[in-house]
């Protein structure tokens, strides 16, 4: 249900911004206003807004086929807000490193849910490692799509230049994966013991 509720309140603000560019303005990650004029705010805000339909459509369409796996689980360990604020704290803890690196960069903006819904995925995949990810109608493992999304992002945030916020993406990885682990230490056993006998 809550995985439902945030997918319904990041289209609607993002549809909204869409139509308004100065909400955009606000929302945004822009690194001075939350150094400057201490919009701390922004650090979550960002993550509800999304430079495009294609942007929004992509990572909802994600968090709905994972977070809907993912969120009972946050619910029978921590109670029904859970994994309400996994996802919010997801979202701060995977921009924070790029906000360190560009606090004094006032040409930096940064958008979208991509770091919240990377920590649920790979909170999904320490969970179920040998289940089946779809990529482009191709059925890959999702430890094996995982692996290949880390040592992606990882290569494109040492590159640049592309306009996406590759950090973010590792980021919220290593946040799901470690949230999950606090949470229940006993899911890292689980995880090697299902890696070593792999079922598709």
């Amino acid at each position: 249900m809550l995985t439902l509720v945030l997918i319904a309140v990041t289209v609607l603000v993002s549809w909204q911004a869409f139509e308004r560019p100065r909400l955009i303005e606000r929302l945004i990650l822009w690194p001075p206003a939350i150094e400057r004029k201490h919009q701390y705010d922004r650090l979550v805000t960002h993550g509800f807004i999304h430079a495009d339909w294609q942007h929004l459509l992509f990572n909802m369409i994600t968090l709905f086929f994972f977070g809907r796996a993912v969120e009972p689980v946050f619910a029978q360990l921590l109670g029904p807000v859970g994994y309400l604020f996994f996802y919010l704290s997801a979202i701060v803890v995977a921009i924070l490193p790029t906000w360190l690196r560009h606090r004094h960069d006032a040409r930096y903006r940064s958008l979208g849910a991509s770091g919240a819904v990377s920590a649920v995925l790979f909170a999904y995949i320490l969970l179920s490692p040998w289940s089946l990810i779809f990529v482009f109608f191709l059925p890959v493992p999702a430890i094996v799509y995982g692996a290949f999304y880390v040592g992606y992002s990882f290569w494109m945030d040492r590159q640049g230049g592309d306009n996406i916020n590759h950090s973010a993406h590792l980021s919220g990885a290593i946040y799901g994966v470690l949230f999950m682990l606090l949470m229940e230490p006993r899911v890292g056993a689980v995880f090697l013991e299902r890696l070593a006998s792999p079922s598709f």
